[in-house]
């Protein structure tokens, strides 16, 4: 009886973190240096995320596909931090092989320069919710935590260990929550920078003064679903500004 509790009070003490939650906190070695998480990266956002090992093939084809977009990422005031639950000469044995021998979709002598933590202890994979016993005992799923430059969880997204993560939609994610944040606005399904954006109920008082006072050019289909445009344009150049 005082087993089970004991091991009751380790797994609640690793909940997962949930959206609007702080990140949890923790000090790491990573390929790029010790971290304090997220206290270096105040002002700036963040993608966390784990994969389950090292030398691994879809583990490789993200890596090279991150790295090859990270510019891209900072462009959106974006910075891009690594996890898995290998030691760091692996982390730096794999990485050097990838710069040396992998090409992928036409990436080649692709370097790594975002930090990747070394989480042998499994301790911030734990922290984080990055190991499903269901899935793995002793592997970090392909978990993405997208935090905001106050060191809120904004957004969650969790792979399986087969399924490869797509790119495109992680970065349309990150620029939809900030056009969100700027412009106070939600984005619809399939939302692109340029597509008309949502905007708050028509029966709200926010709505109600735009309305009379003509600031806003709503095209409401119904007193729940009004939308306006937002031009591509300004969407990013005031993201990409940040």
């Amino acid at each position: 009886m005082e087993n089970t509790q004991h091991t009751n009070t380790v797994e609640s003490s690793f909940a997962m973190p949930r959206i609007g939650d702080k990140a949890p906190e923790f000090k790491a070695v990573t390929t790029q240096g010790e971290i304090n998480f997220p206290s270096d990266y105040d002002g700036k956002w963040v993608i966390l995320f784990s994969h389950p090992a090292d030398f691994t093939p879809v583990c490789t084809s993200e890596f090279m596909t991150f790295a090859h977009l990270e510019e891209k990422f900072n462009k959106a005031n974006c910075e891009l931090v690594g996890l898995s639950v290998d030691g760091l000469y692996s982390h730096i044995a794999w990485l050097r092989t990838i710069k040396d021998k992998i090409s992928y979709k036409g990436m080649k002598d692709i370097e790594v320069k975002f930090p990747l933590i070394e989480d042998i202890t499994m301790e911030v994979a734990k922290k984080y919710g990055m190991i499903q016993p269901g899935e793995h005992k002793t592997q970090a799923v392909r978990a993405v935590f997208f935090i905001d430059p106050q060191g809120i969880v904004r957004s969650i997204i969790y792979y399986p260990l087969s399924l490869g993560r797509n790119f495109d939609e992680i970065y349309r994610a990150l620029i939809a929550m900030q056009t969100s944040d700027k412009f106070n606005v939600a984005t619809p399904a399939d939302w692109e920078p340029g597509d008309d954006v949502i905007i708050s109920p028509a029966g709200s008082c926010g709505v109600a003064e735009e309305r009379m006072t003509g600031t806003e050019d709503l095209d409401c289909k119904d007193w729940f679903f009004c939308t306006k445009k937002l031009d591509k344009d300004t969407v990013l150049n005031e993201v990409l500004k940040s």
